[in-house]
């Protein structure tokens, strides 16, 4: 798959040379979840079905982050898990459009012309709710307008589980509540973080579970503190472990920054200054704070127990 930068407005040299249209799926599609992977799909198999190569768009950074003047909680998919991902599914181009102040003041007009009509676009697909341009003032049915004479639209309809509509919005509430099994339901695959291992207090091999310190490579969506059932990727292999998100309340006050700590069953090798992909696979229990080592190390062995049979079954 071939990544392409854009930035408003698009100069020839961003655009790459083809020898046919193509089918381009547009949207944020921040976490690759079911619904989106459902819009997607649908512009793969169009594909196909003419011959023509399979395209994304999509923005970075996160509109609502440049709206939100930085207040944005965070991302699901960061774009180097989106392009894996969107790889990983046989798109051919991703197109990410450099989204910033200029960008969002963009009309849906402007967008229509000055972005999507350079891409040579025979069919576009999105999402029932797709919106585009300042303020999202573009919707479906203008794109059809606009798109008329021009490029065929295909709109998917919402994707529902169990009743309801798989949004990233929801997936975000469910991690954000420790609601990991949800979150992972939604996304049809586990929640995965990204860091490099750092140097930490090095408490965890007093007390006999030696942990890697992540501090992770891009600003992901927080999960609720605790306690999770992990599978962490290094060395060429997928490690099971149990991973703690939190403060650590029995030795710390007034922390708020959460430490991500993960301690891999069976494995003794060196991972500092080592990149580890990690699987959130089962919450366990919710961070608290106890009132003597002694319970706090009970109650890690119990948590490493349980997660071990847990990633067994």
């Amino acid at each position: 798959m071939k990544t392409v930068f854009l930035s408003y407005p698009l100069s020839s040299e961003m655009l790459l040379e083809r020898e046919s249209k193509q089918v381009v799926a547009i949207g944020q599609f921040d976490g690759i979840h079911l619904g989106h992977i459902s819009v997607i799909s649908n512009a793969i198999a169009l594909a196909k079905e003419k011959e023509l190569p399979s395209a994304v768009v999509t923005f970075n950074p996160h509109p609502k982050e440049v709206m939100g003047k930085g207040n944005y909680e965070g991302y699901l998919t960061p774009l180097r898990d989106k392009q894996e991902l969107l790889a990983d599914m046989g798109i051919d181009t991703l197109y990410v459009a450099q989204f910033d102040e200029e960008f969002s003041r963009v009309s849906p007009q402007d967008f229509f012309t000055d972005v999507l009509l350079p891409l040579d676009i025979d069919t576009v697909v999105v999402g029932f709710d797709f919106r585009f341009g300042y303020l999202g003032a573009g919707d479906v049915v203008m794109l059809r307008e606009l798109g008329s004479g021009n490029m065929n639209v295909e709109v998917a309809p919402p994707y529902l589980l169990d009743g309801e509509k798989v949004s990233s919005s929801s997936i975000r509430r469910a991690l954000q509540s420790g609601d990991l099994q949800s979150a992972n339901h939604l996304f049809g695959r586990n929640y995965k973080i990204r860091g490099i291992v750092i140097d930490g207090e090095k408490r965890g091999r007093t007390i006999g579970f030696p942990t890697a310190n992540l501090k992770l490579d891009d600003r992901y969506v927080i999960p609720a503190k605790g306690v999770y059932a992990v599978r962490a990727y290094v060395h060429q292999k997928w490690i099971p472990g149990v991973m703690n998100v939190g403060v650590k309340p029995t030795f710390h006050d007034n922390v708020i920054a959460p430490s991500y700590e993960v301690h891999l069953f069976h494995f003794n090798e060196n991972v500092y200054g080592e990149h580890l992909t990690v699987e959130l696979v089962h919450f366990l229990r919710e961070e608290r704070r106890f009132p003597s080592i002694q319970e706090l190390i009970e109650q890690i062995q119990a948590d490493a127990k349980q997660a071990e049979e847990l990633l067994m079954s």
